[in-house]
């Protein structure tokens, strides 16, 4: 699975997967999150479902180009706001020279053939929506909680278990552990910056998490917050209301 640093807004779509190379043998994929912020990332294709992906890409900070003769209105709003660079012609090869990763987002399949082609060629990895035998990545599943990341996937074997997980983790995992893994993060920094040993360090994150933090991160109850922090590590932290 391909995601990235969760710096973006949630896009719960699924790219249909694909659990069977073209030879017939079962696919294991390489869970993998992917930084590419400032990577120059090239979506074929100027539908709905090209303009999911611009927007997942611009989300994680990646520079984006879109080729295709006609954009959706949203994306020729990004367009116009200078989001995207949009390159008004038909599908080509050199389009995609230089790429760090490419989309084919087209309803041509002809068109999809040549960009999963191109791109192989050059080297550089491709998903083909829909078409999973020309797909080198797969877009899995995402539920996004501030800086946290749940990707789900199946392997290609049910879009839909995919799609019922990822509703139930979204009801499972509401937005208060997006605070909690800010105060986490803050936290690390003050316990390593003691310069005790990595085991000892480990047992007082897993104190915190381990501990009813979520209940009173839930009530907003932010002094009790500290302290608790401040009974489980020693450590004083300023939590601010959120």
């Amino acid at each position: 699975m391909v995601g990235c640093k969760t710096r973006f807004g949630a896009d719960f779509l699924e790219t249909p997967e694909f659990g069977d190379n073209q030879k017939g043998a079962a696919v294991r994929y390489y869970p993998l999150f992917l930084e590419i912020s400032g990577r120059r990332c090239v979506v074929v294709g100027g539908g709905n479902v090209a303009e999911r992906k611009v927007g997942r890409l611009l989300a994680c900070g990646a520079r984006v180009e879109v080729v295709g003769k006609a954009l959706t209105p949203e994306l020729k709003e990004l367009k116009r706001a200078g989001a995207i660079v949009h390159r008004d012609a038909d599908y080509d090869g050199a389009h995609i020279r230089g790429a760090f990763l490419v989309i084919g987002a087209t309803d041509s399949d002809g068109v999809n053939e040549r960009i999963a082609r191109d791109a192989r060629a050059l080297g550089i990895p491709v998903n083909i929506v829909d078409d999973p035998a020309r797909c080198d990545f797969i877009l899995p599943s995402i539920v996004e909680r501030g800086d946290l990341a749940i990707a789900v996937s199946t392997g290609g074997r049910s879009p839909a278990l995919a799609k019922k997980l990822r509703r139930e983790l979204e009801a499972a995992y509401g937005p208060e552990y997006a605070v909690l893994l800010e105060i986490l993060g803050e936290l690390r920094e003050k316990v390593i910056a003691g310069g005790h040993p990595s085991a000892e360090n480990r047992t007082l994150f897993e104190a915190v998490v381990q501990s009813d933090i979520l209940d009173k991160i839930r009530a907003k109850q932010w002094e009790l917050v500290a302290k608790l922090i401040l009974e489980l590590t020693g450590v004083e932290l300023e939590v601010k209301p959120r």
